[in-house]
């Protein structure tokens, strides 16, 4: 018989390489355990990726950078955040980072994917995931495509981060495969910062990240089987306590994880006012971001009166 495709996406391969406890119990325990509060950074970083998508599927004519700033503010998520105060900061800091993101883009450039799902398949696995966005960039008379994917966490980011990535590297084998076209290029757009960090894949490389993923996911597939015929203890699912432990969901279920690392508290992933500070980003981005973060803390503090 032959053999079954092992079904992945690039998120689960890079949960099992990361903590395979945690593995188990996001993809495998049935009922999962019950995770910790929600992330006040994860509320922020969805609510721009909803509006930039909702701002490339908006008419040509109606893509301004207010509209853009506009989708921000009616999508904005509030899970995880102190307090109403906080989440107005951050909500202002979110529509400057948002509003300066695509004044720099041309809204007559239509993307031939947005928030598009792509799949391949190989001889032992099937891959599938989401890229935020696939151009069409066009140079004098050729053509390529990139796979573009957003940032907007506050760690700043080199182009190593862009030429080592396992996700970006399937979501460009599997755009070139859908598509029919070659797909090298692959950015991470950092908001924050107004950077771009782009690399060039080759076939190789791609090829060498592809077997790469193979290998994990066989590491994967032996212990759902594993799984399956109850083997569920720490020889088969063993943590790797590190100083993230803080941030894991899990962390409640998981005595080596806590013992690890002091929890985070949901808020905590956030940026604070004055970034980006050091690293070269974006002038621009940078006087936007503080000068929405000063109003919405004088609007919050005048809200809530003297002290």
């Amino acid at each position: 018989m032959p053999r079954r495709l092992y079904a992945c996406t690039p998120t689960r391969l890079s949960t099992w390489l990361d903590c395979p406890r945690r593995y188990r119990m996001t993809y495998l325990d049935r009922p999962p355990p019950a995770k910790g509060p929600p992330w006040a950074h994860n509320s922020l970083g969805a609510s721009v990726h909803n509006a930039l998508a909702g701002w490339w599927r908006l008419p040509r004519g109606e893509r301004t950078v207010s509209a853009a700033g506009d989708l921000l503010e009616r999508g904005w998520l509030t899970d995880g955040f102190a307090d109403d105060a906080q989440s107005a900061v951050h909500r202002q800091r979110a529509r400057a980072m948002v509003e300066a993101y695509v004044a720099g883009l041309d809204p007559a450039l239509e993307p031939l994917g947005v928030e598009r799902t792509v799949a391949t398949k190989t001889d032992l696995i099937a891959v599938s995931g989401r890229i935020d966005r696939l151009d069409n960039r066009r140079d004098q008379s050729e053509s390529e495509l990139v796979v573009v994917d957003y940032k907007t966490g506050r760690h700043l980011l080199t182009v190593d981060d862009a030429r080592s990535s396992l996700p970006l590297a399937l979501y460009a084998l599997a755009a070139q495969r859908v598509m029919r076209r070659p797909c090298r290029r692959v950015e991470l757009h950092h908001l924050p910062t107004g950077q771009v960090l782009a690399w060039v894949h080759t076939q190789e490389s791609l090829d060498r990240q592809l077997r790469r993923a193979e290998d994990i996911a066989a590491e994967c597939a032996e212990a759902d089987a594993r799984y399956a015929a109850g083997e569920r203890g720490t020889g088969s699912f063993p943590p790797r306590p590190s100083r993230w432990c803080g941030w894991c969901d899990y962390r409640a279920h998981c005595p080596e994880g806590s013992a690890a690392a002091q929890p985070q508290q949901p808020w905590d992933g956030l940026a604070v006012a004055g970034y980006p500070g050091p690293g070269g980003g974006s002038a621009a981005v940078a006087d936007a971001v503080a000068g929405a973060v000063a109003d919405a803390v004088a609007d919050a503090v005048g809200a809530a009166g003297p002290d």
